[in-house]
């Protein structure tokens, strides 16, 4: 039987999760991207790869490409190649570059705030307090070396904790049985229920940013209806009731399993804490569906 104390540590999860996303997430839509793709020469797929998995170290391809479950393997192989060519150390310190010159007007005055600095030791001694057997991804962040500056030091310490609770994502699909592309796709289905709020891409992004033809994604969308996950509509596909059954299951499993990280007496002021750094990069207009305020 879940206890009450379970369930509150669930649903503080799925706030943090909510909370932390925007602030994390500039990594890889920082307004900063094209220059910093631009000094080592890659892509755009090849520096989100590169950045986001360089904490991993210089190892296989098939390593990067478990982690990166929703992207198409050649994809991640092929990006993965060009980012080792260039240097996993450069591409990191031009990320951390791109993060500070991103952040530090985005946040003003909270850059040199010692509350900065507070939170980045509370997100730090968070994170050092997690399992990581499991979490390839978050494992590698959390022996990553965080960075000096507070600000960027904050940002760091929300990556390990934001990649844990993705790595503890993808064992509640696999354990449903739903693959990378299933899973994505899943995902981008229409649903019925006006209450549940997702982050959603649409089908071209997806196939454009996670590699997926045409062919593959249609023969998802027969698998998912095989399951009777999913029907086919005139927009597109959309869950069926079981489908949004299942939808709810795999995230509620998501919050149960991350629920330990988010069970300390203090996490929902830490949160709360958090929130005017995550308000100021929505409000500065740079991630995909914001606009900037003036």
């Amino acid at each position: 039987m879940t206890s009450t104390i379970d369930e509150t540590a669930a649903q503080t999860a799925r706030t943090a999760y909510e909370t932390l996303e925007p602030f994390h997430v500039l990594a890889y839509f920082s307004p900063g991207l094209r220059d910093a793709m631009s000094d080592t020469g890659l892509d755009g797929h090849a520096f989100y790869v590169g950045a986001r998995a360089a904490p991993m170290g210089d190892c296989h391809p098939a390593l990067v490409t478990s982690s990166f479950y929703n992207f198409a393997p050649d994809l991640i192989t092929k990006a993965w190649t060009s980012a080792r060519a260039v240097g996993l150390d450069r591409i990191a310190a031009r990320r951390m570059q791109m993060l500070d010159e991103s952040l530090r007007p985005i946040l003003g005055d909270r850059v040199d705030d010692p509350e900065t600095d507070e939170l980045a030791s509370r997100y730090t001694e968070l994170a050092a307090g997690l399992p990581f057997v499991g979490r390839p991804l978050a494992a590698g962040w959390a022996a990553d070396a965080a960075p000096e500056q507070p600000h960027l030091r904050l940002w760091h310490a929300i990556a390990v904790v934001r990649e844990w609770r993705g790595d503890n994502h993808i064992a509640a699909l696999v354990h449903h049985g739903l693959g990378g592309l299933d899973a994505v796709v899943f995902h981008e289905a229409e649903i019925t229920d006006p209450a549940i709020h997702r982050r959603l891409l649409g089908r071209k992004l997806v196939q454009i940013t996670r590699g997926w033809s045409d062919e593959q994604w249609d023969a998802s969308v027969d698998r998912l209806a095989d399951r009777g996950l999913a029907e086919r509509t005139d927009s597109g596909h959309q869950l069926t009731d079981a489908g949004l059954t299942l939808y709810r299951t795999i995230e509620d499993e998501t919050d149960a399993i991350t629920a330990p990280a988010w069970s300390g007496g203090d996490v929902e002021d830490l949160i709360a804490r958090t929130r005017p750094y995550s308000k100021a990069v929505i409000d500065a207009g740079v991630l995909p569906g914001t606009r900037k305020k003036e």
